[in-house]
């Protein structure tokens, strides 16, 4: 099984910053591509950004030169740094894991998710 805690989320000022973290653990051989995803209300949850276990990121266009993700794969985290934040990156924030097991199979896992509000 895999866990993935999220932290974080919470409620700002249009301009503001806010920072997520997600921690992964369980026994698998090891986490790939580690990422946040985001939905809000009557939305399809869309891709944020994402970044392999050799540090290569992709962001959605909404977010490039706002949102900075990191990880460190010593202590399986990964973290979305969010500065210049709008009323329209309100929702519910994901983290999710691409995961290959021992036995070699790969699945993805989610966490159960952030609230992030942006007032105006």
């Amino acid at each position: 099984q895999v866990q993935l805690v999220e932290s974080g989320g919470g409620l700002v000022q249009a301009g503001g910053s806010l920072r997520l973290s997600c921690a992964a653990s369980g026994r698998i051989f090891s986490f790939d591509v580690m990422g946040w995803y985001r939905q809000a209300p009557g939305k399809q949850r869309e891709l944020v950004a994402t970044i392999t276990n050799g540090g290569i990121t992709n962001y959605a266009d909404s977010v490039k030169g706002r949102f900075t993700i990191s990880r460190d794969n010593a202590k399986n985290t990964v973290s979305l740094q969010m500065n210049s934040l709008k009323p329209e990156d309100t929702a519910v924030y994901y983290c999710n894991a691409q995961v290959t097991t021992f036995s070699g199979s790969r699945f993805g896992s989610w966490g159960q998710g952030t609230q992030v509000t942006v007032s105006s």
